[in-house]
């Protein structure tokens, strides 16, 4: 059972996507909050697999609230799951390299705000295509506000990790990995593994991060 609390400063949001997912066998909703300390607060209460979290949230705003949890000591940490709009492309990036293990559009569809649910409870990134293209586009557009140090972890990596970690920014589930190397899925679970222990990132998403961060990808390839 995966269990799920719910960050929105509006009422009907939060309720019209607890019943969506209460509705589903596997998914339990535990509780919800109107703010982002209130998020902090219950997820460290509720012990919840997953957070959703909305960006926009008075008292702390859904990013902070994001660092908090994500920053906090231990291996039992929750995935976060950034609910935002177009306009919020910047404090998504940013919620992202905070640890956030992706992001959905509040106006998707019910079933793949469940899907989501259940992928980011899995351990996989969440990158819708037509938001991460506008994302990753903006981002790199920009120059680095800092000396990038990382490209030389790469070095670390072997030949066909870093092909896997290329085809992990591409957004490409374990399985399509899998097709698209003609290798077992298990052998890519062991490459993903390896890639994040090797660069010190939390999940698949700070290694979506990572990867454009560095110039390992470029957006459009």
């Amino acid at each position: 059972m995966i269990k799920v609390l719910i960050a929105d400063d509006q009422a009907m949001v939060r309720e019209g996507f607890g019943a969506l997912l209460a509705a589903q066998p596997d998914l339990l909703v535990v509780g919800s909050a109107a703010n982002g300390e209130q998020a902090v607060a219950e997820t460290r209460r509720l012990d919840p697999d997953v957070v959703l979290m909305d960006v926009r949230m008075p008292v702390m705003d859904g990013l902070e609230a994001t660092r908090r949890l994500l920053a906090a000591p231990g291996t039992d940490r929750p995935k976060v799951l950034i609910l935002t709009t177009f306009d919020l492309d910047d404090y998504v990036f940013e919620a992202l390299r905070a640890g956030a293990s992706g992001f959905l559009l509040k106006d998707a569809p019910g079933a793949d705000l469940v899907q989501a649910v259940r992928v980011v409870a899995a351990g996989e990134a969440l990158l819708a295509p037509s938001v991460t293209r506008r994302l990753i586009a903006e981002f790199t557009a920009r120059p680095a506000p800092r000396e990038r140090t990382r490209p030389t972890a790469l070095h670390a990596l072997t030949a066909r990790e870093t092909e896997v970690l290329r085809l992990i920014a591409r957004g490409r589930s374990n399985t399509e990995i899998a097709a698209d190397l003609v290798v077992a899925e298990q052998t890519v679970k062991t490459h993903v593994s390896r890639i994040l222990s090797k660069l010190g990132l939390r999940d698949r998403a700070q290694a979506v991060v990572l990867a454009y961060e560095t110039g390992l990808i470029s957006p459009g390839e």
